[in-house]
């Protein structure tokens, strides 16, 4: 048999409650303990529909307030009727299973749609619990039921853009990849031999940097992207966990056109690094870095690759696919401005904060 006790206990702690009620009522005012206008005008002004059941779950009787949310003109009509019986499929077994938990003692609450007397749709938030008489028992039920409609409208309908959002990104995400795979295979039918192999290896990577680069934007649904996990994904192909680079910088968001073009350019670094630079030799380094600066009065963004351990970096003599990715693309889109100091082995960019 259970046990009575946590029921007991919490019978105490509502007389606490209501003990310390008519406390502040007292301090407010004496003649406000006890008083029926409080009582009326409470229940009369509350939006909450206020209920009050048998131990049956039949109705008894409802606020003033309560009618006017459940739009009831005649209460008549419909004290004495099963409460259960105005909800429908899940909502009715909640309800149910509430009258029944109340009717042992407990409070229990539950989320449900159920029509108001005019036939009008509504989603509610409910309570019900036990009301106890004199011998400690529940005499009666008390069901409060809070219209929130409008919150539920919205909470679907944000669930509801959030699937197609899904659904889009996904799409574009397949009809990118299907593209890009398009292009990789026109390319290996148009570029044939020997003589293009290099070439078309680092076409083939540069595809696939911009298919990683797809790849976390639909997982950002094509919002801001972090440089922080922009860089990560770019530098991925040349080994970030052997120790050859240091990254680091404040957080930053690059917008998706940026972000692609950014990784673009990581990617031609990357692979100049390996092949001429400080990548090619087995204790070079690359540390890269950005900031956010002053430049020439205005707030900028300030990128950083600085190269050890290898051969020196020296600015390109001839504009190829990888230094019109790291320089005039990005002026284009990025709006930066690019700056070699060879000396130091470190190249520079910078773009004014509004341009990115």
């Amino acid at each position: 048999m259970a046990s009575i006790y946590p029921v007991a206990k919490d019978r105490v702690s509502k007389n606490l409650l209501v003990d310390a009620l008519k406390l502040e009522l007292a301090d407010a005012g004496p003649s406000l303990v006890g008083n029926d206008d409080l009582l009326r005008g409470v229940l009369a002004g509350c939006g909450d529909c206020i209920k009050v059941l048998d131990l049956d779950g039949r109705l008894q009787f409802m606020s003033d307030g309560g009618k006017r949310v459940m739009e009831v003109e005649d209460f008549s009509a419909l004290k004495g009727c099963p409460w259960p019986d105005f909800w429908a499929g899940e909502g009715n077994a909640q309800a149910t299973a509430a009258v029944a938990a109340a009717k042992e003692g407990r409070t229990s609450h539950f989320r449900g749609a159920a029509d108001t007397a005019k036939g009008n749709p509504r989603y509610w938030d409910v309570q019900v619990s036990p009301i106890f008489g004199e011998d400690q028992k529940p005499s009666h039920l008390l069901s409060i039921s809070r219209d929130i409609t409008e919150e539920y409208q919205l909470s679907e309908k944000q669930k509801e853009d959030a699937e197609r959002q899904k659904f889009l990104s996904e799409e574009l995400k397949h009809r990118v990849k299907n593209t890009l795979a398009t292009v990789i295979s026109i390319s290996n039918q148009t570029f044939r031999g020997e003589i293009h192999k290099e070439a078309l290896q680092a076409f083939g990577k540069r595809i696939q940097t911009l298919d990683d680069a797809y790849n976390v934007l639909t997982e950002m649904n094509w919002a801001a992207v972090s440089m922080e996990r922009l860089v990560k994904m770019a530098l991925t192909p040349f080994g970030t966990g052997d120790g050859r680079f240091t990254t680091g910088g404040p957080h930053y968001d690059l917008q998706p056109n940026q972000a692609l073009t950014m990784a673009l350019a990581l990617n031609e670094l990357c692979t100049n690094a390996a092949k001429y630079g400080a990548l090619s030799k087995p204790t070079g380094h690359v540390d890269i870095s950005w900031d956010l600066k002053t430049l020439e009065g205005r707030d900028a963004f300030q990128f950083a690759w600085r190269e050890t351990g290898g051969p020196p970096v020296a600015a390109p003599t001839r504009s190829g696919f990888g230094s019109s990715s790291s320089n005039p693309c990005c002026p284009r889109i990025l709006r930066a401005r690019w700056s070699f100091a060879t000396s130091q082995q470190v190249l520079f960019a910078y773009s004014p904060l509004k341009a990115l």
